[in-house]
């Protein structure tokens, strides 16, 4: 069975961890289903969905936090409490996105243009 890969995600410009155990959506699969199967995002966690600049809420039971990165981490786009069925259509120069507990982003602060740091995770 395969280890989910997994990161820290350290905001380096406000000197705050953003999750403490990000896990990586990358297959096709993964990055469909996203947080639907869950019942909330445990504090500390996210899921780093790979490669989208837009994401949706469709059939999700809960608001969170999305931060967007362009390719070297640098945020191009935070929202704060994202509700159910809403849509981020496009988050310009984002290659991932970071899906976060709501709230998140208030307690880390941060913002558009912060630089992130994603250190591997040990995941076993």
């Amino acid at each position: 069975m395969p280890v989910d890969r997994c990161f820290r995600i350290t905001n380096v410009t406000r000197g705050t961890t953003v999750a403490e155990r990000a896990r990586v959506a990358s297959s096709m699969r993964d990055r469909m289903v996203g947080l639907l199967a869950t019942a909330e995002v445990a504090p500390g966690e996210g899921l780093l969905i790979e490669r989208t600049s837009s994401i949706h809420m469709f059939f999700m039971r809960y608001a969170i936090d999305v931060v967007f990165v362009d390719g070297k981490g640098r945020v191009t786009k935070a929202v704060s409490r994202l509700r159910p069925w809403r849509v981020v259509w496009w988050a310009r120069g984002a290659r991932d996105c970071l899906e976060l507990r709501a709230g998140a982003l208030d307690g880390t602060g941060t913002l558009r243009g912060d630089q992130l740091s994603f250190e591997p995770f040990d995941a076993a």
